[in-house]
């Protein structure tokens, strides 16, 4: 993954001070130790109505994207194959990371693999690699296309959104 590139998110009417004020701009390192860190994260999709559809679940951050597993029946499964655009955000509204990013999900074995050792390591249990069957429990990744974090402590000098893509 590369680095991505850190600014200022545009927030009017906050009185966001410029990146060289406050706290400054906040490292890349501090959001994916957030990631990593968080126990429960929200994950945001749309329906096919255009309706908000938000639902906590476990992940881990994982070869800078973050992992999660769902019943592909979940509504959030469903929203997501029709949409993948989606947005993570870690459990944490103080001191937050959120990341929007496209969901996919993946029936590599070696890619289940390796996300079902991160989840078992992390929240100390032993699921079966059956657990994650791809008819049945979709793994997906969803790779960061922008994320924004902030401080409570400096809610004016420490807001900064990495950029992943050119995009907005």
């Amino acid at each position: 993954m590369t680095e991505p590139t850190a600014g200022r998110p545009h927030m009017p009417g906050y009185g966001i001070r410029p990146a060289d004020e406050g706290t400054g701009l906040l490292s890349w390192e501090w959001a994916e130790k957030r990631l990593a860190g968080s126990h429960d994260y929200w994950v945001c999709s749309v329906r096919p109505d255009g309706r908000p559809h938000t639902m906590p679940v476990w992940g881990v951050w994982l070869d800078g994207a973050f992992w999660f597993s769902s019943s592909v029946s979940s509504r959030k499964m469903r929203n997501l194959a029709e949409r993948p655009d989606c947005v993570v955000a870690t459990e944490d509204p103080r001191d937050p990371v959120v990341l929007e990013g496209r969901a996919e999900a993946t029936a590599e074995r070696a890619e289940i693999a390796a996300f079902l050792a991160a989840l078992n390591a992390k929240y100390a249990v032993a699921y079966g690699i059956g657990f994650l069957d791809p008819a049945v429990n979709a793994t997906v990744r969803v790779r960061p296309d922008q994320a924004i974090g902030l401080l409570h402590t400096d809610f004016r000098g420490s807001p900064t959104r990495w950029r992943f893509t050119d995009e907005d």
